[in-house]
């Protein structure tokens, strides 16, 4: 049986994702689909879970500017940013391998698994993305230095996003 918070996350994570639109889990004989609306004129995302369908339509959520979400802003010093862009055919991205959430630590009380400048190899791990309550250690698949980090803390991440900028050695 699938438990209300772990659907409302799904939905959640689904909702806030672009590049997801159906979302299919099978679980001890339950099949759970999550779709985001053909139309954008429609309001609700659709659940079914067999044998019984359950339709949701999610409160509608204020459009005005005082509650829109504040801008993402990169604690990337601007030089830096400047050598990202001008040589970013040379820099390896590393990027999210899933929708979930970036922790730069192991926990709140631990530093950071890499800052801006710190040496990598293949097997460094460098971030943690949590998804459905998993949590997922990612490596930096490369050797090198961190150029800059493009995620903050706790921000929500989709597939494919990159979170790390390494020039290669």
């Amino acid at each position: 049986m699938f438990k209300l918070s772990e659907i409302k996350e799904l939905i959640k994570l689904l909702d806030q994702t672009s590049s997801v639109h159906e979302l299919e889990i099978e679980s001890e004989g339950m099949k759970l689909a999550i779709r985001k609306p053909d139309r954008p004129e429609a309001d609700g995302t659709a659940i079914q879970a067999t044998p019984y369908a359950y339709p949701f339509t999610p409160a509608p959520q204020p459009q005005s500017p005082q509650h829109a979400a504040p801008p993402v802003v990169s604690e990337v010093p601007a030089v830096t940013q400047q050598q990202a862009s001008s040589a970013e055919g040379a820099l390896h991205k590393i990027v999210s391998p899933m929708v979930g959430t970036f922790y730069s630590a192991a926990s709140p009380e631990t530093p950071s698994f890499v800052s801006v400048g710190d040496r990598v190899h293949e097997k460094s791990t460098v971030c943690i993305i949590e998804a459905m309550k998993l949590m997922n250690e990612l490596e930096a698949e490369v050797k090198g230095e961190i150029v800059s980090v493009l995620a903050e803390n706790g921000q929500l991440v989709e597939y494919g996003q990159p979170l790390f900028l390494v020039r290669a050695e």
